[in-house]
């Protein structure tokens, strides 16, 4: 919805992916912070050592940096973060779906503290890999970069 200027408002802004488009260093540099921190809480023994979860957040780190290379839209650099992003995804969505058994059995629970439980973490990386893996076959090419000539 236009303001009053004709100027969409920031929540408008914050839901269109033009934005995230636009600005596809910023949500690299995002994702390889989040995968860093997450290591970083591991790696100090502030939370438990999870398969589930060095996989997700490696993934989600690597997709950040294959994001932050001068030609995100390469084949190789896609390739890569499409398997890459798969295997996350399939890792997230078991770990989620084990949640989703625990409250089907009735014996579900949040881990305290809670912004430690797999259950809503799980939930995050999926929807961060699958935002990462749009990026990387929506972003354009940066200004300034040189395209080789096509060969006839």
């Amino acid at each position: 919805m236009k303001n009053k200027n004709g100027k969409h408002g920031m929540l408008y802004k914050l839901l269109d992916i033009e934005t995230y488009i636009q600005n596809v260093r910023w949500v690299a540099a995002t994702a390889i912070f989040i995968a860093t921190a997450a290591w970083a809480v591991e790696l100090m023994d502030w939370t438990y050592i999870c398969p589930f979860c060095r996989t997700q957040r490696t993934v989600i780190g690597i997709l950040g940096i294959l994001l932050f290379f001068p030609a995100p839209l390469h084949w190789i650099a896609r390739y890569v973060g499409t398997t890459l992003g798969i295997l996350g995804l399939v890792v997230a969505g078991t770990q989620h779906f084990r949640g989703w058994a625990r409250i089907s059995a009735g014996e579900f629970s949040f881990n305290q503290p809670i912004y430690f439980d797999s259950f809503l973490l799980s939930g995050a990386a999926l929807f961060i890999i699958t935002g990462l893996m749009f990026l990387l076959f929506l972003a354009d090419k940066p200004k300034g970069l040189i395209e080789a000539p096509k060969v006839i």
